[in-house]
């Protein structure tokens, strides 16, 4: 089933009204409310000129600099409904919010062409944002596939445009729970540090200099025998952002099987038997995104959500409490 029709290409005029050094993708991602690597896509294929002429992603705008963008139509795709018990926890004409369940792929990809959040979506609300990329309508975020918790997707393509420009402006507010493995020096700090693809294993990103900049703010919530809960804020949206920061801290993920695999391993004693007890009872990634709150892109009203851990995460913190204590 075609989520699209095929709709006519866009031309947009812009002039620069004031000298802000601003490179050229990361104006029109603004502007356009598109990825910078959509826009970079649009300069390589010949669609964005600046005072004429074809330029790189890169050229800093200037004042009085005009700029002229061609937005190619949409290109059909099939994405299928699929019945797949999903969890929406408000819905209105203009988007929807989820509490997506752990080991659900959020949209089409290589290795997962069905069976995702996007199929789900399709099949309860019919029609989902016609913009963004072939195999993602309606998708401004995600989740990793392990990863519970909220997440909003847009409904149309003003709500797609007022979501993705707010969440490239830090409006749109995320917060998680995680559970990481031995305990963090301080109750509450910043991670801000950048982040790119492992050079050395593609598959996995990593702290690299030359990184996108990644800022995540934590705070312990319990500490445990032997490990602590925290609160986490992502003031940016890197794959893999919360995983990689606490990796980098010696104190990864519980039940990250990319960045903390067998990590419980290495501690001995009580601490050791803990561990495995607790690797056990939570039987996942222990990573949940418990908080959203963003203002509707349509009525401008605030909206707010929270989503309770959901098992086994749950018990698993009962049980840390009954054994480990909580301080």
């Amino acid at each position: 089933m075609t989520n699209r029709s095929r709709q006519p290409a866009e031309v947009h005029l812009f002039r620069v009204d004031e000298d802000r050094d601003d490179r050229l993708d990361a104006y029109l991602a603004d502007r356009l409310h598109l990825s910078r690597s959509r826009v970079a896509e649009l300069v390589s294929n010949g669609l964005v000129f600046v005072n004429g002429s074809l330029t790189r992603k890169s050229h800093r705008l200037r004042a009085g600099d005009e700029v002229e963008v061609t937005v190619p139509a949409p290109t059909p795709t099939a994405v299928d409904p699929e019945a797949i018990p999903i969890e929406i926890v408000y819905q209105d004409e203009h988007l929807a919010v989820v509490d997506k369940q752990a080991g659900l792929v959020v949209h089409p990809a290589v290795g997962h062409r069905s069976g995702t959040l996007v199929n789900a979506l399709l099949h309860r609300l019919g029609s989902l944002a016609s913009i963004g990329e072939p195999d993602r309508p309606g998708i401004v975020h995600r989740l990793d596939k392990d990863t519970s918790g909220l997440m909003v997707v847009a409904r149309t393509d003003e709500a797609h445009g007022g979501l993705t420009g707010a969440i490239a402006r830090r409006e749109v507010r995320r917060g998680y729970l995680a559970a990481a493995w031995g305990h963090v020096q301080e109750d509450e700090f910043a991670v801000d540090r950048p982040i790119a693809r492992d050079p050395r294993q593609r598959q996995r990103m990593a702290i690299v200099e030359s990184g996108r900049p990644s800022l995540t703010h934590f705070r312990r919530l319990e500490r445990w025998r032997s490990a602590d809960l925290l609160a986490i804020r992502l003031h940016t949206g890197r794959t893999h952002q919360i995983r990689v920061h606490l990796r980098s801290l010696g104190h990864p993920v519980v039940g990250d099987p990319v960045y903390g695999h067998r990590w419980e391993k290495g501690l001995i004693g009580a601490g050791g038997r803990w561990a495995d007890e607790f690797d056990r009872r939570a039987g996942r990634l222990f990573l949940h995104a418990a908080r959203l709150a963003f203002l509707h892109p349509v009525s401008g009203k605030e909206m707010n959500f929270t989503s309770p851990l959901p098992e086994p995460l749950a018990a698993a913190v009962e049980w840390a409490r009954s054994t480990g204590g909580a301080s």
